[in-house]
């Protein structure tokens, strides 16, 4: 990092003010220094965030721990006693008793937690560098790249700014996406599947959330098992997720209601509504008391209509960049969508804050930044997706059928674990696979992208 007086060697526009947004902000400034110039655009008044409980894997907190975040983040989070760490897995479809499955205690995730989304977004605030200017109500409608090179934003508010590098990370929706595949060549991208991957797709599944208080439920069931301990209640073609958030004062829940017939159909209506306690209820109705008990105890619902992005061919294009939702939308039966974002921003922050990267070979950086990350999350997202319908075929099962539920078993373990495992062994790893990728100049002058 240069403690230098000399002009920023070049300037970088992040869409979006999320998690995303704001780990890539805090790598290049730390990284970095005043080397590079950050302007933040949210589209908000605020930095916000949507929904409730976030789940940080070992993965993600090894970032947090190379950002010297760790202790901050994870002392807010719910911190369970070791003894019961994990996941409950219950049988829950029977509305006179479930029973427990099994008890999954992860081998690979114990130095990961859970924790309320806005206390990870208040700290990451306070975090952001120097180097970094934020701009509130400026929601990008579209970019153009200038004949200098320099790419134009242009605002919902009139308004436009230049910078050198973009990187969206404006969410599902993201201009910043749908305007790189508007953009790029019909030599380097199908003009009929242009839609395909610039458009979310339903997944036929609607979540009910809510966040409450755990003495909630702790005086209308002092002894239920959810009061304390991460829990999935799995019932035949649905489930629910709960687990303590704020150092367990409160609960998050989210209760999956999918139907594969609407996978992929337009959904009609608001992605995102309030709803009546009525109507999470009778979706429920068939459910075991502990898990009735639960929707109870639930404040001011809302229905999600979970959409996901199709798998994409690249994440970057000569100077603009995707990361997170905008890159990888995904389901969160494997509470890895923010973790992530996280990666991520981490390994792209660290390239463009790289002493080696220059204004002429940010192509390559963003290129060693696909490399790493795009074949990875792509396989987190289809494991995430992958992980409900193996608790739907357990439930299925009649009676006590121990060699089918022993074998779907290792299988669910199997999901839940081989994401974390899987690829070059961590963020860190990725960021130095990277980086060798940038020192070795793999890739010189314009990235050619092979994407067809």
């Amino acid at each position: 990092m240069s403690l230098s007086s000399d002009p920023p060697k070049f300037r970088v526009a992040i869409c979006g003010a999320g998690i995303a947004g704001l780990f890539l902000a805090i790598t290049i400034g730390q990284f970095a220094g005043r080397d590079i110039h950050i302007d933040l655009y949210e589209a908000r008044d605020a930095v916000t965030t949507a929904g409730a409980g976030v789940g940080i894997s070992r993965r993600a907190a090894e970032v947090m721990v190379e950002l010297g975040l760790y202790e901050k983040i994870s002392h807010i989070s719910a911190s369970p006693p070791s003894s019961s760490y994990g996941r409950r897995m219950r049988k829950s479809d029977a509305p006179n008793g479930g029973f427990e499955w099994f008890h999954y205690i992860s081998k690979t995730l114990k130095q990961g937690f859970n924790m309320h989304r806005q206390e990870l977004v208040d700290i990451l605030k306070q975090s952001i560098p120097p180097s970094c200017t934020m701009h509130f109500n400026k929601r990008l409608t579209k970019y153009e790249k200038q004949s200098s090179g320099s790419l134009a934003l242009y605002f919902a508010d009139d308004s436009a700014s230049i910078t050198d590098v973009l990187v969206g990370a404006d969410g599902i929706h993201s201009p910043v996406r749908k305007t790189l595949f508007e953009t790029i060549g019909s030599d380097i991208i199908d003009p009929s599947k242009i839609r395909h991957y610039s458009d979310p797709s339903w997944t036929g599944t609607l979540a009910y959330r809510s966040i409450f208080p755990a003495e909630k439920l702790l005086k209308l069931d002092p002894n239920n098992v959810a009061v304390k301990d991460f829990v999935m209640f799995c019932g035949r073609g649905k489930h629910i997720v709960s687990y303590p958030v704020s150092r367990g004062t409160l609960i998050n829940v989210v209760a999956y209601v999918p139907d594969e017939q609407k996978t992929g159909v337009p959904f009609e209506g608001d992605w995102v509504s309030a709803v009546s306690q009525e109507e999470v209820m009778k979706a429920y109705q068939d459910f075991e008391p502990n898990a009735k008990r639960v929707l109870d105890c639930f404040e001011n619902p809302s229905r999600w209509a979970l959409h996901v992005l199709n798998d994409l061919p690249l994440f970057t294009w000569d100077r603009v960049a995707l990361i997170g939702d905008a890159a990888h939308a995904m389901t969160s039966h494997l509470a890895a969508g923010a973790g992530q974002a996280i990666e991520d921003a981490f390994v792209l922050g660290r390239l463009l804050a790289h002493p080696l990267t220059t204004l002429d070979n940010v192509p390559t950086a963003l290129k060693a930044y696909q490399d790493v990350r795009l074949s990875f999350t792509q396989f987190v997202a289809r494991q995430s997706e992958r992980t409900p319908r193996l608790m739907y075929d357990f439930c299925a099962l009649e009676g006590n059928q121990q060699e089918e539920m022993e074998i779907l078993k290792e299988k669910i373990v199997d999901s839940l674990e081989s994401w974390v495992s899987e690829g070059e062994g961590g963020a860190v790893a990725e960021w130095v696979k990277a980086e060798r990728q940038l020192q070795e100049g793999s890739y010189s002058g314009r990235c050619e992208n092979s994407a067809t």
